[in-house]
């Protein structure tokens, strides 16, 4: 018995935020990742997805991490904002470029339609399996593919993906 090798999908991703962090040559900084290593990455590595489709909800998780939108599990090391007032300021201190991203998160969402904001969010942001996600929303088995393949080609014409 030998062992199944994984495919791999190798590709470069900045690091650096975006593009605000562009030069004249592209990104300051990147890294080579194995997208094979994400749900989306598995579902386009066997041909589930369609190229189009990948694109689109790589572009809907980077306007998701790049938005601040997930959760923080650790402590907040930026600078504290000045308070006017006492107490903590419960409004988080955002850059015009995390703004647009969120605008451009919550865009796409609006775009994709009702009722496929959840499949969006949980395969895409939050990195889940989809056998994980068909369960979570009480799906049957291989019902998620088919919904998360109209919600990727609305995101893929709303970023205007081809």
């Amino acid at each position: 018995m030998g062992t199944r090798k994984e495919p791999r999908l190798l590709c470069e991703r900045a690091i650096d935020g975006g593009a605000e962090a562009s030069g004249p040559r592209g990104p300051v900084r990147s890294t080579t990742i194995n997208a094979v290593e994400s749900p989306l990455g598995w579902l386009l590595a066997r041909g589930l997805i369609t190229r189009r489709q990948y694109e689109a909800g790589d572009r809907l998780r980077a306007d998701w991490e790049r938005g601040r939108l997930s959760q923080r599990v650790t402590m907040i090391w930026d600078s504290a904002p000045v308070a006017r007032t006492r107490g903590c300021s419960h409004q988080p201190d955002l850059s015009g470029a995390q703004i647009d991203a969120r605008r451009r998160f919550d865009a796409a969402i609006a775009h994709a339609g009702r009722g496929l904001a959840d499949i969006l969010w949980r395969v895409v942001c939050a990195g889940e399996g989809m056998r994980d996600a068909e369960t979570a929303l009480g799906w049957p088995a291989r019902a998620g593919k088919l919904v998360l393949s109209l919600a990727l080609d609305r995101v893929a014409d709303y970023y205007r993906v081809r």
